[in-house]
């Protein structure tokens, strides 16, 4: 039997080798992306693999070795995996509360609009937003710590400050994911449960809750390597007092100089990473216990959810929402006020210093995010159609290297960056291009998923009947597939700028004196205590995505195509 499977594989990879030798385009093609991942994916794994276990030319542990040393770095790692657990656990049950009020009960239209709206904005701004907002609403000078409820002696620092932070920048994230999942459960298997006189808490422990786990174990795994891979939040509002692995990173490299250090302690967060990815591919990638009807479980007059229930649910959830409101109202208030809880008179004077001191920071991250933006796009789409339609040696392998960058912590990719591309043969460092490569190969995985779930919904006869008319793969590709996977294209395209407006913890290692970023500057006022400036430099950001994803949607609409919900990706 396994002679018989292992004389299939070789015919299998014959064939294939003799379709790339027939098809001279799809060759280079599968050539040059390989060259483009193996440069800007693998080496600079590899690069940071050389500086943590290779010293003097010999193999050596010494570098891990002595950072496992020291209690500090011990406790960064105990506190990394336990962050990581309380915002999967604590993001994951939020996120399945909003995702159940949305989909399972019928609170109409406008409430719907307005949980979409709280799960938007997190989304769409610097991840370490949130963590500025909490310092404005419950730090020592807050506007509810102190202004509402008079506390002199607030102290927001540590885990508790940081797990708010997390738990309200990522826990949108589960609900987009498990959204999706109860809007398609097959009503059919819950009406036949309450026919056979299950009550209602029984019919959700035995038949709606499995057919969502899932869902909740890919939540449960995005979110945890969120947190893990957070660098901002608990910089601002951690510090020294809760310790953890990506700021030990950054401060053992800009502090004390130390790259193998810095890379030792990179590797820590390497393992649990690509573990967490391998999970998602091989368990959670490959099972669904979801039935798919016709039947929109949102329109399904919400059975399952007593009328009690309903408004229960949706009055935790508007807390919740109001909650997320108030921060964003809080920064927009501290952008607009002379001292945050010094002096609270109108003034535009922040915003006068961003237009002008913050000019150029400005003009990079426009200059940086549309060049990535339409790069990142056709790439996307272009490893996408490989994988999907395309058979190739390699390309299971492709597909799995084209998403590393986008599973591993930012800091990671930075630090590899860094060391990859400071010297010759490729020194990119100190150039605009090493912020877009990084950008590209990172973010790009949305649109290479948003266009293989397209091309698996495409019946591949559509492009058969146009290359047994005699049109090469080039041509097909152009006239054919492209058309078909714009809406996907435009998917790609929203999340690249999107995360090359926000992004952060891969980019502070790659900045420069020739081009900086809006997002460092916002860190930079957050840590030096310039909150008003932070604040304005934030909502120019907000307003600057909200703009720009609305041309793109508009200009969907005005093709003709199906609206792809762009950030329902970003997990």
């Amino acid at each position: 039997m396994s002679s018989t499977s292992a004389i299939m594989r070789r015919e299998k990879r014959r064939l294939e080798l003799a379709n790339l030798a027939r098809d001279p385009v799809l060759l280079l093609t599968v050539v040059l992306v390989w060259v483009a991942m193996f440069i800007f994916i693998l080496w600079p794994l590899l690069k940071l693999m050389q500086a943590a276990f290779v010293d003097k030319g010999h193999l050596s542990a010494k570098a891990l070795v002595s950072i496992l040393s020291r209690p500090n770095n011990r406790l960064a790692l105990r506190n990394s995996l336990l962050l990581g657990g309380l915002v999967a656990l604590i993001g994951t049950a939020l996120g399945y509360l909003f995702a159940f009020t949305y989909a399972r009960t019928n609170i109409g239209s406008f409430w719907r609009g307005v949980i979409d709206i709280a799960c938007l904005l997190p989304l769409i701004s610097p991840p370490f937003t949130l963590a500025l907002a909490i310092l404005f609403a419950l730090g020592p000078r807050g506007l509810i710590t102190y202004g509402i409820l008079g506390l002199k002696n607030v102290n927001l620092y540590g885990l508790q400050g940081a797990l708010l932070a997390e738990v309200l920048t990522y826990f949108p994230i589960a609900y987009l994911t498990l959204r999706g999942i109860l809007a398609n459960i097959d009503l059919s298997m819950e009406d036949a449960a309450f026919s056979l006189g299950a009550s209602r808490l029984r019919v959700f422990l035995t038949v709606t809750l499995p057919l969502t786990i899932p869902g909740i174990a890919n939540a449960l795994l995005v979110l945890f390597a969120s947190s893990l891979a957070d660098f901002a939040s608990p910089l601002i509002l951690s510090g020294a007092r809760f310790p953890v692995l990506p700021t030990q990173a950054y401060l053992q490299i800009t502090g004390l100089y130390d790259m193998k250090g810095g890379a030792a302690l990179c590797f820590l967060l390497l393992v649990p990473s690509l573990l967490i990815f391998a999970i998602q591919r091989q368990w959670v990638g490959k099972r669904s216990y979801v039935t798919v009807s016709g039947k929109s479980a949102a329109s399904s007059g919400g059975r399952l959810t007593p009328p009690w229930a309903r408004w229960l649910l949706l009055a935790l959830c508007l807390a919740t929402s109001i909650f997320v409101f108030f921060l964003y109202g809080s920064i927009l208030f501290g952008s607009l006020v002379r001292a945050w809880g010094a002096n609270h008179t109108f003034t535009l004077e922040n915003y006068r210093y961003v237009f002008t001191f913050g000019r150029k920071a400005i003009r990079d991250t426009l200059v940086i995010a549309l060049t990535a933006m339409p790069i990142g796009g056709i790439y996307g789409i272009l490893v996408g159609y490989l994988v999907s339609r395309k058979s190739f040696p390699g390309r299971s392998a492709m597909e799995f290297v084209s998403m590393i960058n986008y599973s591993l912590p930012g800091i990671i990719v930075g630090i590899g960056y860094l060391l990859a591309f400071n010297n010759p043969p490729i020194a990119l460092a100190g150039t605009a291009w090493i912020l877009i490569a990084a950008y590209v190969f990172r973010y790009s995985a949305t649109g290479i998923r948003a266009t293989v779930a397209t091309l698996h919904q495409m019946d591949p006869a559509i492009e058969e009947a146009s290359t047994s008319l005699g049109a090469g793969t080039a041509v097909t590709f152009r006239r054919i597939t492209v058309p078909l996977i714009a809406p996907a294209f435009f998917a790609g395209l929203e999340i690249m700028f999107i995360r090359a407006m926000t992004a952060i913890s891969a980019t502070i290692f790659l900045i420069s004196v020739n081009w900086t970023l809006i997002t460092v500057r916002i860190l930079e006022g957050a840590t030096e205590l310039e909150l008003g400036h932070a604040a304005g430099f934030s909502m120019l950001v907000i307003a600057i995505v909200f703009i720009t994803t609305g041309i793109l949607r508009w200009i969907m609409r005005l093709a003709g195509m199906s609206d792809y919900s762009a950030v329902a990706q970003i997990r």
